[in-house]
């Protein structure tokens, strides 16, 4: 059993796009293939979600040599359209995700509990890599 306080670690961007557009860049899986990697030596292959309290979603991660990957996902806790999505990840940790419409804009705020393999900075530099790539990709995309 694990002993003393979970570590939380707090990474945000503003995206330039109303908030029904970033949630839907988030949640659907055919653009959750598009930006959910932390670099451009990274792909999401595939990408499967079931967005509902209970519900499960998956997003394999790969590097494009072939010489890593791994499945990243977990059960959704809440689900609150346009606004708030918290969720527990395979080792038992929890993810909250709160977006904030801020008129044709949208504030994306992921909080995580650490884990304790990886120094919290990486843990951060990663997870804050991932979030911008997904700003980049909501911001430059056309598609619907």
């Amino acid at each position: 059993m694990e002993t003393g306080d979970k570590v939380t670690i707090t990474v945000e961007t503003i995206v330039h796009a109303p908030v029904e557009k970033v949630w839907g860049y988030w949640t659907e899986p055919q653009h959750i293939t598009k930006w959910s990697f932390a670099s451009d030596e990274w792909h999401a292959p595939n990408a499967e979600n079931d967005l509902r309290i209970g519900g499960s979603f998956l997003t394999r991660m790969e590097a494009k040599d072939g010489s890593f990957g791994f499945d990243f996902g977990g059960v959704y806790d809440e689900v609150r359209i346009n606004e708030f999505i918290s969720y527990t990840i395979g080792d038992g940790r929890k993810v909250e995700i709160t977006f904030i419409s801020q008129e044709n804009d949208t504030k994306v705020i992921e909080t995580f509990e650490a884990e304790s393999t990886n120094p919290i900075d990486m843990q951060k530099a990663g997870f804050q890599a991932i979030l911008d790539n997904f700003k980049k990709y909501s911001e430059l995309s056309k598609e619907d």
